[in-house]
Formats: C-alpha cells, sequence, structure tokens
C-alpha cells in the first residue's frame, strides 16, 4: 500500500468520525424538537400518533410512513434509535412547547458521510400546518448539523406538485437547482418527476 492510499484511509475515517449525529433536543421557543425513538412519549402515546400521522392524506401523499399497525409503529422508532445510535440519521419529532403534543417531524440523514452530504426531509399534522413551523424546523436541524456534524451541503427533494414543499425550501434559503424526471415513488406509487434543493454550509443563514 502506497504513503498516498494511506493518507487518504486516514482523512476519511476522520472526517466519518466527526460527522456523528449525536441526539440532541432543539428548542425553537413555541415548539421542541426531540428525538424520535422509543423513549419519547407524547399525550396520547407515540405509536398513536404516528398511527394517526401516517392516515393524514397528505402525509401518505407525499411523505408516506408506509405505518400500518402498532408493529409498523414501533419498528419506525426502533430505526429512529438505530440511526441515533449509528449517527448516520437524527429524526425530531416536532413537539409543542406547552404541553408536548406532536406537531410533525423533521429528519435528516447522511447521504455521503465522509463528505458531509444530507438530506432533510420533514411532515406536519393538519393542525400545525399553515404556521411557518416547517420552515423552522428545517432550517433549525440544518443548522445543528452543519455546527455540530460538519454538514457541508444539504439537499431537500420534494415532489413537483408539492407547492408547499416548494415554499419551505424557499422560505428556508435551499436553492432550487433543478427537476429530477420520475426520480421517486410517492404514495399514489407511481413515479414522480422531484425538484431538487439545496443548501450549503457557507450560504447565508435565511432560518
Amino acid at each position: 500500500m502506497s504513503t498516498t492510499e494511506t493518507s487518504t484511509e486516514t482523512s476519511t475515517e476522520t472526517s466519518t468520525e466527526r460527522r456523528v449525529l449525536r441526539p440532541a433536543t432543539l428548542d425553537l421557543g413555541d415548539v421542541v424538537l426531540r428525538p424520535w425513538g422509543r423513549a419519547l412519549d407524547v399525550p396520547g402515546g407515540t405509536v398513536p400518533a404516528l398511527l394517526a400521522a401516517a392516515a393524514d392524506p397528505e402525509i401518505a401523499r407525499w411523505n408516506p410512513l408506509r405505518i400500518a399497525d402498532p408493529a409498523g409503529a414501533e419498528a419506525y422508532l426502533d430505526r429512529c434509535d438505530t440511526g441515533w445510535a449509528e449517527g448516520s440519521a437524527a429524526a425530531f419529532a416536532i413537539t409543542d412547547a406547552l404541553d408536548g403534543a406532536l406537531h410533525g417531524n423533521a429528519f435528516l440523514g447522511w447521504t455521503d458521510q465522509s463528505d458531509g452530504i444530507a438530506t432533510v426531509g420533514y411532515w406536519l399534522l393538519p393542525t400545525a400546518r399553515g404556521r411557518g413551523i416547517a420552515t423552522r424546523a428545517v432550517a433549525a436541524v440544518t443548522r445543528w448539523a452543519v455546527a455540530t456534524a460538519e454538514a457541508r451541503r444539504i439537499e431537500l427533494w420534494h415532489a413537483v406538485g408539492n407547492e408547499a414543499s416548494c415554499r419551505v425550501a424557499d422560505r428556508g434559503g435551499f436553492r432550487h437547482e433543478g427537476t429530477t424526471r420520475a426520480s421517486y415513488r410517492y404514495g399514489d406509487g407511481d413515479h414522480v418527476d422531484e425538484h431538487l434543493h439545496a443548501r450549503l454550509a457557507n450560504d447565508p443563514d435565511a432560518g
């Protein structure tokens, strides 16, 4: 093995070690982002809350959770715990600061951990929509990933027909970079075109 090869491997390993997503609570004042997982508790129970979210028509259309029963909800929580334990994915429950009620979800996961590239996503329950919560949550998760895990590029993808998500991306400082054709299968079963938005770590903070 050459010296060059050794140096490259060491550099990659070091960057991956720096880019670990560690459990955190993000307090935005009126809402608090808390790690999803078995330890999370919300009024009425976490599993019923997930089942209600999965049954919402807008969530099922644009961000299908594919949770059909309590076992599926529990498996989702286990996957969230695994993502946190491995430092590869960060799933946050967006909760009310006063009563802890669930408002939605904000998610960030590495697509290329060694290169600092991540993807962010979100969904909101009907009672939380139209209040700017998604934009604020996405901005907070993005700032957190840049500050604590050295994310350098955060991508946001949404179906072309999802105009609300396009507004969230624009207001959150995610620049529109193009359209990908038939790139993702959404809740209706069809592959649809998507918009790609992205923010770089050194972009102006619009959040």
